[in-house]
């Protein structure tokens, strides 16, 4: 009797150790397919909008000014110009342009956005570290390379005379019922045509 009680004993420990393993391997799988569900797969747009248009829902409430990504270079270059003597705070672009110029304590390198810029890129790599996505890519040729920059300084001229890029001219602007929001989506689909059409003939190709 006393050897089957022990047998029954080891084998009920053999099922509860088999029993523990799987509900940890289980809910081990439940984490990692919910990890890569939010790090590494692409959320639906209703989630991602939504997500979007309330953080600049609160933005605005908090500091007053709506979610701009180009401003942030400007005042970063502008910051720059100060440094080697020049004094682009008296522009006619910063002095006039009450979208673009300093408030009460404000420097162009301490701004809201430049945090935002700055926290933009560092929730990013945070992201893509999480997410065991961060590699360095070296540029495949000299042509990529002209074309980047030059790419570069279209799209920051550019977004000077539309005040802003598709963040500040579009996404923020057609919430404000501005009407430039709606001519600059009309405009931005049809340069990204033109620009994939340039980008497969000359780039790719």
């Amino acid at each position: 009797m006393s050897g089957k009680f022990i047998l029954k004993k080891q084998n009920k420990s053999i099922y509860l150790f088999r029993y523990k393993r799987f509900v940890t391997q289980r809910k081990g799988g439940e984490v990692l397919k919910n990890h890569d569900r939010i790090l590494k797969k692409p959320w639906p747009y209703m989630v991602g909008g939504s997500i979007l248009a309330i953080l600049n829902i609160i933005l605005f409430i908090l500091t007053d000014k709506v979610w701009r990504v180009t401003s942030g270079v400007v005042h970063l270059g502008a910051y720059v110009l100060e440094k080697i003597g020049l004094r682009p705070s008296e522009w006619y672009y910063f002095s006039q342009n009450t979208g673009e110029g300093l408030g009460t304590g404000e420097m162009f390198i301490y701004n809201p956005y430049i945090i935002m810029n700055a926290a933009i890129i560092v929730g990013a790599l945070l992201s893509t570290l999480w997410a065991s996505e961060f590699k360095w890519k070296r540029i495949k040729s000299g042509k990529q390379f002209v074309f980047a920059l030059l790419g570069g300084f279209l799209m920051g001229y550019a977004t000077r005379l539309s005040f802003g890029c598709n963040i500040g001219g579009y996404f923020s602007a057609i919430p404000s019922f501005s009407l430039h929001g709606w001519v600059f989506a009309l405009f931005m689909f049809v340069g990204a045509w033109v620009g994939s059409k340039i980008l497969i003939k000359y780039l790719l190709t």
